[in-house]
Protein backbone atom coordinates (compact mmCIF):
# COMPACT_ATOMS: atom_id res chain seq x y z
CA UNK A 1 0.00 0.00 0.00
CA UNK A 2 2.87 2.38 0.86
CA UNK A 3 4.48 1.79 -2.56
CA UNK A 4 1.16 2.54 -4.25
CA UNK A 5 0.83 5.90 -2.46
CA UNK A 6 4.47 6.72 -3.21
CA UNK A 7 3.83 5.98 -6.89
CA UNK A 8 0.76 8.26 -6.97
CA UNK A 9 2.46 11.16 -5.17
CA UNK A 10 4.27 12.52 -8.28
CA UNK A 11 1.07 12.17 -10.30
CA UNK A 12 -0.88 14.07 -7.63
CA UNK A 13 1.72 16.84 -7.52
CA UNK A 14 1.66 17.08 -11.31
CA UNK A 15 -2.17 17.31 -11.32
CA UNK A 16 -2.13 20.04 -8.65
CA UNK A 17 0.47 22.02 -10.58
CA UNK A 18 -1.51 21.63 -13.82
CA UNK A 19 -4.67 22.96 -12.14
CA UNK A 20 -2.76 25.94 -10.74
CA UNK A 21 -1.21 26.79 -14.10
CA UNK A 22 -4.49 26.35 -15.97
CA UNK A 23 -6.33 28.66 -13.55
CA UNK A 24 -3.67 31.30 -14.26
CA UNK A 25 -4.46 31.10 -17.99
CA UNK A 26 -8.07 32.06 -17.29
CA UNK A 27 -7.17 35.31 -15.52
CA UNK A 28 -6.77 38.68 -17.18
CA UNK A 29 -3.04 39.46 -16.93
CA UNK A 30 -3.80 43.20 -16.76
CA UNK A 31 -6.20 42.81 -13.84
CA UNK A 32 -4.54 44.23 -10.77
CA UNK A 33 -6.53 43.70 -7.60
CA UNK A 34 -7.47 46.86 -5.76
CA UNK A 35 -7.87 47.18 -2.02
CA UNK A 36 -10.13 50.18 -2.70
CA UNK A 37 -13.11 48.19 -4.02
CA UNK A 38 -16.25 48.73 -1.91
CA UNK A 39 -14.62 51.57 0.03
CA UNK A 40 -15.51 55.26 -0.03
CA UNK A 41 -13.42 57.38 -2.34
CA UNK A 42 -10.45 58.90 -0.52
CA UNK A 43 -10.83 62.56 0.40
CA UNK A 44 -9.15 64.93 -2.02
CA UNK A 45 -9.08 68.59 -2.96
CA UNK A 46 -7.17 69.52 -6.12
CA UNK A 47 -7.27 72.49 -8.51
CA UNK A 48 -9.66 72.29 -11.45
CA UNK A 49 -7.63 72.00 -14.67
CA UNK A 50 -9.74 74.54 -16.57
CA UNK A 51 -10.24 76.90 -13.62
CA UNK A 52 -7.45 76.47 -11.03
CA UNK A 53 -9.12 78.87 -8.59
CA UNK A 54 -11.86 76.22 -8.16
CA UNK A 55 -11.18 73.03 -6.24
CA UNK A 56 -12.34 69.57 -7.25
CA UNK A 57 -13.20 67.40 -4.25
CA UNK A 58 -14.65 63.96 -3.59
CA UNK A 59 -18.07 65.66 -3.34
CA UNK A 60 -18.00 65.82 -7.17
CA UNK A 61 -18.37 62.02 -7.09
CA UNK A 62 -21.69 61.93 -5.28
CA UNK A 63 -25.13 61.86 -6.88
CA UNK A 64 -24.29 60.16 -10.19
CA UNK A 65 -22.50 57.01 -11.23
CA UNK A 66 -19.11 58.37 -12.29
CA UNK A 67 -16.02 57.02 -13.95
CA UNK A 68 -12.78 58.48 -12.57
CA UNK A 69 -10.13 58.29 -15.27
CA UNK A 70 -6.43 58.81 -14.49
CA UNK A 71 -4.72 60.15 -17.61
CA UNK A 72 -1.82 62.19 -18.92
CA UNK A 73 -0.79 63.60 -22.29
CA UNK A 74 2.50 61.71 -21.96
CA UNK A 75 0.66 58.37 -21.72
CA UNK A 76 0.44 56.45 -25.02
CA UNK A 77 -2.38 54.20 -23.79
CA UNK A 78 -4.32 57.27 -22.60
CA UNK A 79 -4.13 58.62 -26.13
CA UNK A 80 -5.43 55.27 -27.43
CA UNK A 81 -8.50 55.33 -25.18
CA UNK A 82 -9.30 59.05 -25.51
CA UNK A 83 -11.72 58.76 -28.47
CA UNK A 84 -13.64 56.05 -26.60
CA UNK A 85 -13.95 58.30 -23.55
CA UNK A 86 -15.29 61.10 -25.77
CA UNK A 87 -17.89 58.65 -27.16
CA UNK A 88 -18.89 57.55 -23.65
CA UNK A 89 -19.31 61.17 -22.53
CA UNK A 90 -21.52 61.83 -25.58
CA UNK A 91 -23.66 58.86 -24.49
CA UNK A 92 -24.21 60.62 -21.16
CA UNK A 93 -21.68 58.75 -19.05
CA UNK A 94 -20.19 61.07 -16.44
CA UNK A 95 -16.39 60.99 -16.33
CA UNK A 96 -14.17 62.86 -13.90
CA UNK A 97 -10.51 63.16 -14.88
CA UNK A 98 -7.38 63.08 -12.78
CA UNK A 99 -4.80 64.70 -15.06
CA UNK A 100 -1.54 63.28 -13.73
CA UNK A 101 1.96 64.72 -14.17
CA UNK A 102 1.16 67.26 -16.89
CA UNK A 103 1.73 70.97 -17.27
CA UNK A 104 -1.65 72.71 -17.18
CA UNK A 105 -1.29 74.42 -20.59
CA UNK A 106 -0.27 71.15 -22.26
CA UNK A 107 -3.27 69.27 -20.81
CA UNK A 108 -5.70 72.01 -21.83
CA UNK A 109 -4.31 72.10 -25.37
CA UNK A 110 -4.66 68.31 -25.59
CA UNK A 111 -8.34 68.44 -24.56
CA UNK A 112 -9.09 71.32 -26.91
CA UNK A 113 -7.55 69.42 -29.82
CA UNK A 114 -9.01 65.95 -29.14
CA UNK A 115 -12.21 66.75 -27.27
CA UNK A 116 -12.91 66.95 -23.55
CA UNK A 117 -14.85 63.96 -22.20
CA UNK A 118 -14.51 65.06 -18.58
CA UNK A 119 -17.30 66.70 -16.56
CA UNK A 120 -14.43 68.13 -14.52
CA UNK A 121 -10.69 67.44 -14.34
CA UNK A 122 -8.52 67.68 -11.25
CA UNK A 123 -4.82 68.47 -11.64
CA UNK A 124 -2.66 65.86 -9.91
CA UNK A 125 1.08 66.37 -9.48
CA UNK A 126 3.88 63.92 -10.16
CA UNK A 127 4.39 62.83 -6.54
CA UNK A 128 0.88 63.65 -5.35
CA UNK A 129 -0.29 61.48 -2.42
CA UNK A 130 -3.71 61.27 -4.10
CA UNK A 131 -2.25 58.71 -6.50
CA UNK A 132 -1.15 56.52 -3.58
CA UNK A 133 -4.45 57.06 -1.73
CA UNK A 134 -6.39 55.76 -4.73
CA UNK A 135 -3.97 52.87 -5.31
CA UNK A 136 -3.03 54.00 -8.81
CA UNK A 137 -0.29 51.92 -10.38
CA UNK A 138 -0.07 53.73 -13.72
CA UNK A 139 -2.13 55.44 -16.37
CA UNK A 140 -4.67 54.93 -17.67
CA UNK A 141 -6.74 53.57 -14.83
CA UNK A 142 -10.47 54.01 -14.46
CA UNK A 143 -12.52 53.64 -11.30
CA UNK A 144 -16.29 53.12 -11.32
CA UNK A 145 -17.91 55.10 -8.50
CA UNK A 146 -21.51 54.59 -7.38
CA UNK A 147 -23.89 57.45 -6.50
CA UNK A 148 -22.85 57.39 -2.85
CA UNK A 149 -19.17 57.87 -3.68
CA UNK A 150 -18.03 54.27 -3.18
CA UNK A 151 -15.47 52.65 -5.49
CA UNK A 152 -17.11 49.60 -7.06
CA UNK A 153 -14.71 48.58 -9.83
CA UNK A 154 -11.24 49.37 -11.16
CA UNK A 155 -10.05 48.91 -14.72
CA UNK A 156 -6.34 49.11 -15.48
CA UNK A 157 -5.32 49.93 -19.03
CA UNK A 158 -7.07 51.66 -21.90
CA UNK A 159 -10.82 51.37 -22.37
CA UNK A 160 -11.25 50.19 -25.95
CA UNK A 161 -14.63 49.84 -27.67
CA UNK A 162 -14.41 46.04 -27.30
CA UNK A 163 -13.47 46.16 -23.61
CA UNK A 164 -16.34 48.57 -22.99
CA UNK A 165 -18.81 46.41 -24.91
CA UNK A 166 -17.64 43.03 -23.57
CA UNK A 167 -16.92 43.86 -19.94
CA UNK A 168 -17.26 47.42 -18.66
CA UNK A 169 -20.70 48.37 -20.00
CA UNK A 170 -22.19 45.62 -17.81
CA UNK A 171 -20.42 47.03 -14.73
CA UNK A 172 -21.71 50.52 -15.50
CA UNK A 173 -25.25 49.30 -16.25
CA UNK A 174 -25.34 47.34 -13.00
CA UNK A 175 -24.29 50.41 -11.02
CA UNK A 176 -26.92 52.50 -12.82
CA UNK A 177 -29.68 49.99 -12.12
CA UNK A 178 -28.75 49.76 -8.42
CA UNK A 179 -28.92 53.52 -8.23
CA UNK A 180 -32.30 54.01 -9.90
Amino acid sequence: MGKFIAALLPLGLFAALAVLLFSGLLRDPRAIPSTMIDKPTPAFSRPNLLNPSELVTQEALRGDVTLVNVWGTWCVSCRQEHAQLVRLAREGIRILGFNWRDERAQAIAYLRTRGDPYAVTAMVGDRDPLIVDWGVVGAPETFFIDREGTIRYKHTGPITPDIWKDRLRAVYTTLQSKSD
